[in-house]
């Protein structure tokens, strides 16, 4: 019989993490998925057979059949924000604690969010191609025209740390008007980035660019439609480094198709890693593959954060981060 871990990890992880659970808890036996690739949910429970700890990713699905599979689980650190991939109401019937990595990764990915927005507006990606081809022939007065970010109207989804972050930085950074849209007023948003609630539509409507950062919810999946993306201006931006389904990616290629906005840029998919037929295709979408805290300051910062909430966990103490009691 196998020797079963106490603690297993869904991916690698920075080393400086499985280092921390080494010297903290000395003789704990921690096991890495050893392929470079997500696993399946029978996958995990067979590697993790056993194990009181998981430390796993946003694209592991820890569903209620899993986490009842794992009979001596105690703790989930998720190495993310998120925690919509695991069935949190599973975990608190059965005491099992949920961990998350929250402020660590707020300014890299609003970091690159703001970068999208240049990317998009200024055409960065279309440039670098052009002028790799040997496309550039020299300067023109009507050459690789793109739009001015500086002075614009930046319209916010979500009034959490990220979208505060990006708020501030276009403020005061590029001098911008700042909407944003939530479910109840913030005054220390309004306050830091001289911002003003308005309702979804009036922001959609007013925005150069649109930067979704809200969870996927029932309520928020496909909050940007269609019938949303006719609202935006032909000449915006739409932005998403939240969550993918947020956004509904068929309805997003017909409005970039049709030249109904401008351009987009995405660094999350609704199908993640798939992409919508015919969005890779299109020149006026700048593509990124899910960089939002890709740092090695932030990565290493998410690595020890799980490995402590596993450590406080299975050491009887109180873990920071806490989103389900055990």
């Amino acid at each position: 019989m196998p020797d079963l871990p106490d603690v297993f990890i869904t991916r690698a992880i920075p080393e400086a993490a499985l280092q921390l659970l080494a010297s903290a808890l000395p003789g704990l036996k921690v096991a890495v998925n050893p392929r470079d690739a997500n696993l399946t949910p029978a996958e995990i429970a067979s590697m993790a057979a056993g194990a009181q700890g998981l430390i796993c990713t946003l694209a592991d699905d820890i569903s209620r059949a899993l986490i009842e599979s794992l009979p001596r689980l105690r703790v989930i650190a998720t190495y993310a924000v998120g925690t919509n991939n695991i069935d949190l109401a599973a975990a608190r019937e059965r005491g099992i604690v949920v961990a998350n990595t929250p402020d660590v990764l707020t300014d890299a990915t609003a970091e690159v969010a703001v970068g999208l927005m240049l990317a998009c507006a200024r055409r960065f990606i279309e440039g670098d191609v052009l002028t790799r081809q040997g496309s550039f022939r020299g300067w023109a007065p009507l050459f690789h025209l793109g739009f001015g970010v500086y002075g614009k109207t930046v319209g916010i989804v979500g009034a959490g740390r990220i979208g505060l972050r990006v708020a501030r930085t276009m403020r005061h950074g590029f001098d911008c008007r700042v909407l944003y849209t939530a479910r109840s007023a913030h005054p220390e948003f309004e306050a830091q980035a001289q911002a003003t609630r308005v309702d979804l539509n009036s922001l959609l409507e007013q925005s150069d660019f649109v930067s979704l950062h809200c969870p996927v919810t029932p309520q928020t999946k496909h909050l940007i439609d269609g019938s949303r993306l006719a609202r935006m201006k032909r000449s915006a931006f739409l932005i998403n480094t939240a969550r993918g389904p947020v956004v509904d990616e068929s309805a997003l290629v017909e409005a970039l198709k049709a030249g109904r906005i401008a351009g987009a840029g995405l660094d999350v998919f609704e199908q993640e890693p798939a992409l919508a037929p015919g969005l890779a295709g299109l020149g006026n979408v700048t593509l990124l593959p899910h960089i939002g805290s890709a740092t090695v300051e932030t990565r290493q910062r998410m690595g020890l954060m799980c490995a402590q909430a596993i450590i406080d966990v299975l050491g009887g103490r109180e873990p920071a981060n806490r989103v389900v009691p055990g």
